[in-house]
This record gives C-alpha cells, sequence and structure tokens, in this order.
C-alpha cells in the first residue's frame, strides 16, 4: 500500500489537472484554486523534508569520513547559520541575512558565471577545429555570427551582418524549433508514462 496509494494520487491529480486545461469548467477552475491553496499549505514541509535529506546525506558523508567531507561540514555549518540568523533577525536590508546574501552569495554566484565563461570558451575551442566537414561548417558560422555581432564585422564587408542574421534566423532557429518540438515529445511521453502509471520511479524503485 505504501506504494499503490501514491500511485493512484498521483494518477488521478494528473487526469484532473489534464481535464482541467483541456475543459476549463467552473467545477475544475474551483478545484485548481482549491488545490493551489492546499499547495501552498504543504510546500513548507516539502522545504523541512528537503532540509533533513540534506542533513542526512551530509552527516553520512562527515561519519564516514569520505574523500572531501570537510565540504559536507561547511555546508552544513552554512546553512544552520544562515537560518538563523534569517530567523532571528529577519531578511530586510542591514541585517546579517542581507550581509550574508551580499558579500557571500552573491560574490559566489559572480565567480560561477566567470568560470562558466572559461568553461564555454575551452568548449568552443574544442568545437571549432576542424577536423571535419561538420566542424568546419560549424567553425564558417560561428565566425560569421560573432563578427556580425560586432562593428567590425560591417567593417570588413556589409554581407557580413546580413549572413548572420539569416544563420541566427534561418538555419539556427529551425534547429531550435526542432529541438523544441523534440523536447515537447519526449514531456509529453514523459507525462503520460506517469498517468498511466508505467513510469514509478518515482515512488523509489527501478519499476
Amino acid at each position: 500500500m505504501k506504494r499503490q496509494i501514491p500511485l493512484i494520487i498521483v494518477i488521478g491529480l494528473g487526469f484532473l489537472f489534464a481535464a482541467h486545461t483541456f475543459i476549463p469548467h467552473k467545477i475544475s477552475n474551483d478545484f485548481y484554486e482549491w488545490w493551489q491553496t492546499w499547495s501552498k499549505a504543504i510546500s513548507p514541509f516539502a522545504v523541512m523534508l528537503g532540509v533533513m535529506s540534506l542533513f542526512m546525506v551530509h552527516t553520512t558523508k562527515i561519519s564516514r569520513r569520505v574523500p572531501n567531507w570537510q565540504y559536507s561540514a561547511i555546508t552544513l555549518i552554512a546553512l544552520v547559520f544562515t537560518s538563523f540568523s534569517g530567523f532571528m533577525w529577519g531578511t530586510q536590508e542591514g541585517t546579517p541575512f542581507m550581509w550574508l546574501f551580499k558579500n557571500v552569495q552573491m560574490p559566489m554566484g559572480a565567480t560561477m558565471f566567470s568560470l562558466l565563461a572559461f568553461h564555454i570558451a575551452s568548449a568552443a575551442y574544442k568545437a571549432f577545429r576542424a577536423r571535419s566537414a561538420e566542424a568546419t561548417v560549424l567553425l564558417i558560422a560561428a565566425t560569421i555570427v560573432m563578427l556580425g555581432q560586432v562593428p567590425l564585422g560591417a567593417q570588413i564587408s556589409k554581407w557580413i551582418p546580413e549572413a548572420s542574421k539569416w544563420i541566427l534566423n534561418v538555419p539556427n532557429l529551425a534547429a531550435k524549433r526542432a529541438i523544441a518540438l523534440g523536447v515537447g515529445l519526449g514531456m509529453t511521453a514523459t507525462s503520460l508514462k506517469i498517468l498511466l502509471g508505467i513510469e514509478r520511479t518515482y515512488l523509489g524503485g527501478g519499476d
């Protein structure tokens, strides 16, 4: 029953929400608003469950002294201290919580984005090496697009900005739409598998 009851709830609510999308009746709208209210009430318990899971995972790593367990200790200390400062002094401007956000969280986010730029540059260098005909086409197209975005491209030739726009609006847009279509079909297939009870891995098992 531990698996059947959640499965029945997921399938039942899934079909109800699907019916609400395609049949916007007053009954379905009222049910949807009622469910939205309950979702807001349940969400704090989901946060508590996530925090408990975080503590269980990292305390296990610390107790077993797995490689790099020190980072788990730092994570738990930061979680406890940040939560305590938010509950104790609030989240307004000038509080310790906002000081942590502006002087710790924001610099770390900026650092991650700066490292991501180097990672993208490295990936682009590897991808743009003309080892095959496809890679050569990619290299030429990328060069035209990049030159078309800066004034230097127009100074070299007036055709470069126009070619850049054509590449972005025709082959690039067609590829993006194809990817979006594939993602949409994949999401639909996965949703149907969940609604029909075929996909059950979210219940904590492989079948």
